[in-house]
């Protein structure tokens, strides 16, 4: 069960109160659902591209139009869910995601897959921020980062393990089978939350009285120096790293060190095991060296490892150091995601959506410049210059830390 769940705040929501306890397992495989859908292409493309007689440079519109769904998405999904209430939200959103995951596997074009794909992610956007601002109502701050921690833990198995299985079943059934598979998971996690709300599900908003309007609530959140602290680290974690280093890791390892796909696939998902490693021990890592060094170990580690690829000497070497870096990308992360749960709590939602918000910027605003970088100075020369800027916002991250909330 939730930890910390019974000694939760008073003032929670009416749909938090109805909805709990609910095993954290369900939450995980929710975001393990969502996850996925940003992970399922990576083997398909190949396939999706013979299939309607197309490029894969075409084809990788489907990958784009996902992620461009899911992070416009949370200008409207944060306010939603503290409107109606976050777990309402995330059951219909997940089930309406499984829906149009199944409908990819009978588009008939690239078109239709493409907006079939918009719509998946614009569902799947609700579920990972809304889980988690859902976490903030439920669980004191002392124990929030270690329970989204074990939340994670659905995240980063989608990190490790959507790509290969989506490689099996594409190999042996299909693409259109992984869509099937995928949706009919999704659906189920829905119905299953859905399950939990009971009849409330369908009844009008219940909320703790305090919710803010949307644009109301983001215009708060960037009124607050809290609030532009996090929107800004957000913003070059994602630039640095997810729209930076991280996306050209597997490139790299293919045309430095001839490695093929799959083995390159594999390489790169040691960084999911890194993840992993964190999400068991995140409660001890937050007891033993407190948000403040875990943030500034985490930053610093992320920005040592990210310019060590730039002097790898073998594949080795990149492979140990995807481990390390997932490691020291959640303990860096993991602070900033549970700051962003306590950012606003009287519009949890909105401050958690905003959040990834700021995170889809800064992945957008990084997957440009990088590769504007890498055409004049390489992967080795990007890789430097990508830790040089991750050292400096780690810095800056660290020293605007607030201390930390006190739990009620």
């Amino acid at each position: 069960m939730l930890i910390g769940l019974t000694q939760a705040r008073p003032a929670l929501p009416a749909l938090a109160r109805a909805a709990a306890p609910i095993p954290i397992f369900v939450l995980a495989l929710g975001g393990f659902a969502s996850g996925s859908g940003a992970r399922l292409l990576d083997p398909l493309l190949p396939q999706i591209a013979d299939s309607f007689g197309v490029t894969v440079a075409a084809a990788s519109a489907v990958i784009a139009a996902f992620l461009m769904a899911y992070g416009l998405g949370q200008m409207v999904l944060g306010p939603l869910g503290d409107r109606l209430g976050k777990l309402r939200v995330v059951a219909v959103a997940l089930t309406l995601y499984g829906a149009c995951v199944m409908a990819c596997a009978a588009a008939s074009g690239l078109t239709a897959l493409v907006l079939l794909r918009a719509a998946s992610g614009l569902f799947a956007g609700a579920a990972i921020p809304l889980m988690m601002a859902y976490l903030g109502d439920v669980v004191p701050y002392a124990e929030r980062q270690a329970t989204l921690g074990r939340f994670l833990t659905g995240m980063v198995m989608a990190q490790m393990l959507t790509g290969p299985i989506a490689g099996v079943i594409g190999e042996r059934a299909g693409w259109r089978s992984a869509f099937v598979v995928l949706g009919v998971l999704s659906i189920a996690i829905g119905l299953t939350l859905a399950s939990w709300l009971g009849p409330r599900l369908w009844r009008g908003a219940e909320t703790s009285g305090e919710t803010v309007p949307g644009p109301t609530a983001y215009l708060s959140l960037l009124s607050r120096p809290v609030g532009r602290w996090l929107l800004i680290s957000a913003f070059f974690d994602g630039l640095c790293l997810f729209g930076g280093a991280f996306a050209y890791v597997g490139s790299f390892l293919i045309q430095t060190f001839s490695l093929s796909t799959g083995v390159a696939g594999v390489l790169v998902a040691g960084f999911g095991l890194g993840a992993f490693i964190y999400t068991r021990f995140a409660r001890h890592l937050v007891r033993h060296l407190g948000e403040r060094r875990l943030l500034l170990l985490g930053g610093t580690g992320l920005a040592a490892g990210v310019a060590s690829l730039a002097w790898a000497p073998t594949w080795q070497v990149v492979a140990a150091l995807q481990v390390f870096l997932g490691l020291m990308f959640y303990m860096f992360h993991g602070v900033l995601q549970a700051r962003a749960t306590e950012a606003m709590p009287e519009a949890r939602g909105s401050a958690v959506s905003a959040f990834a918000l700021a995170l889809f910027l800064g992945q957008t605003a990084g997957s440009l410049a990088f590769g504007g970088l890498l055409a004049i100075v390489g992967y080795r020369g990007g890789f430097a210059a990508a830790g040089t800027l991750m050292l400096a916002a780690a810095i800056w991250s660290w020293r605007g830390l607030a201390p930390a909330p006190h739990s009620a």
